[in-house]
């Protein structure tokens, strides 16, 4: 087992940051900083020709939305990947 970290720890602080804001993480509600979290944009998109053909591309309206994982969540969904 190598010691090298999944993810960057390089959070750089001031000393006058005050206290930091927090989120929830969008996978397990645990609060954390935002400063630790990694951003994930989720969407969903229609495969079915069929019914994109009769929606056409007017009424076809596709939301993303931003969510927060937490550090831990970001390794267990591989959204960060270990550097080699």
């Amino acid at each position: 087992m190598s010691s090298k970290q999944f993810y960057k720890r390089g959070w750089h602080h001031n000393k006058g940051r005050g206290r930091e804001t927090t989120t929830t993480c969008g996978f397990c509600g645990k609060i954390v900083p935002k400063y630790k979290t990694f951003a994930v944009y989720r969407g969903f998109s229609i495969t079915d020709p069929s019914l994109k053909k009769d929606l056409g591309r007017r009424n076809l309206s596709l939301f993303s939305t931003k969510i927060y994982a937490c550090p831990s969540c970001a390794r267990h969904r591989r959204i960060i990947k270990k550097k080699r």
